[in-house]
């Protein structure tokens, strides 16, 4: 069902609903927009808007002219004094913003003010990811490095910075069990994990199952044991790393596209949501011995890229309209916000 759309002021590729309950109708929205000629440069911007999908509503609060953005992410619930934003950029940057109120006062209205930035690499940020207490960042360069940072509201620090893959690092995320280990994944097909204590050492580095470059990486929130890949190869991969230093029982589902982003949902553990570049939006149903595709969305015309489920509160109360869904598209610019058809609710 859809609810609402807009177009963006720039190449849509990131959606992120704030996490925090009280900010749950708080979305983000990335751009990046290369700008051609004899001096190419990479410009793009953060948008927040107020979501209200019972009603339709979808309302711009605040925009952010930057550097062109690769990603962006929330910080986890309830380690901040307020919803931190991390931004990795075509500037080699990881920027901080923070959601604070309005300076008018009006209750409902937010802006994005920078905590602090640096210039972290002299390659591109692709990719980041906050560790559970939001103490620490993960990002993945251009170049195939990973750094390693602490976080604050005011500071950034590199702790570690290492060559993990070849090619472009496009993913990176830390096990939300483990938090000592993070995964990579790269335009080299090899899908690694690494342990932060004392020197950064490699635990796996699985080089034979993705066919093509490794876009996206995802922990199961409630499952220690289940990870999840996605890949230009347009396989999402369903992984067991109860035997650490080499994932077991791999299976795979084909959605028709390369898959570039996978978002688990907030409160169904075996159901996530996928953007599949060329094909669409998809949500899967993650099974022990495999998956399966519940419900496609096909009404974006263009390179499929950003996509999150709305976080909800405990209500019982229509839990289908409890989780709309953010999607976005590239080339297109364009923004949309939808509540799934089926009952994903068993």
């Amino acid at each position: 069902m859809d609810v609402a759309h807009c177009t963006l002021d720039g190449n849509a590729d990131g959606v992120e609903f704030c996490p925090h309950s009280s900010f749950s109708n708080v979305l983000a929205a990335s751009t990046y927009t290369l700008q051609e000629g004899e001096q190419p440069s990479r410009s793009g911007s953060l948008s927040i808007f107020n979501i209200n999908a019972d009603i339709g509503s979808l309302e711009l609060l605040h925009r952010v002219e930057t550097a062109g953005i690769f990603d962006i992410k929330w910080s986890s619930v309830g380690q901040t004094a307020s919803p931190l934003l991390a931004q990795a950029d075509a500037d080699g940057c990881l920027r901080i913003h923070a959601l604070e109120c309005s300076s008018n006062g009006v209750e409902g209205e937010y802006c994005l003010k920078e905590k602090c930035g640096s210039k972290i690499s002299s390659s591109m940020c692709l990719c980041l990811d906050w560790n559970t207490s939001a103490s620490s960042i993960s990002v993945g360069h251009s170049d195939g490095s990973i750094s390693i940072l602490s976080a604050g509201e005011s500071h950034l620090e590199v702790q570690n910075q290492w060559k993990a893959h070849e090619f472009e690092l496009w993913a990176t995320s830390f096990d939300t069990h483990q938090p000592h280990l993070v995964y990579t994944g790269s335009d080299d097909c090899k899908f690694s994990c690494w342990d932060l204590r004392d020197t950064p050492s490699k635990v796996f580095h699985n080089t034979k199952v993705h066919k093509m470059g490794v876009c996206c990486i995802a922990k199961i929130p409630n499952d220690p044991y289940k990870l999840l890949t996605g890949s230009y190869d347009e396989n999402l991969r369903v992984w067991d790393i109860r035997a650490i230093s080499k994932p077991i029982n791999e299976t795979s589902i084909c959605l028709g596209g390369g898959v570039w982003k996978i978002k688990p949902h907030p409160s169904v553990s075996d159901v996530v949501l996928a953007a599949c570049m060329h094909n669409g939006f998809a949500i899967v149903r993650v099974k022990d011995d495999g998956a399966e595709v519940v419900e496609t969305y096909a009404k974006h015309n263009s390179l499929a890229y950003g996509a999150d489920w709305q976080r909800g509160d405990s209500s019982q109360e229509d839990k289908r309209k409890r989780y709309a869904v953010a999607t976005c598209s590239f080339y297109d610019k364009l923004l949309r916000i939808w509540i799934p058809e089926t009952d994903i609710i068993t």
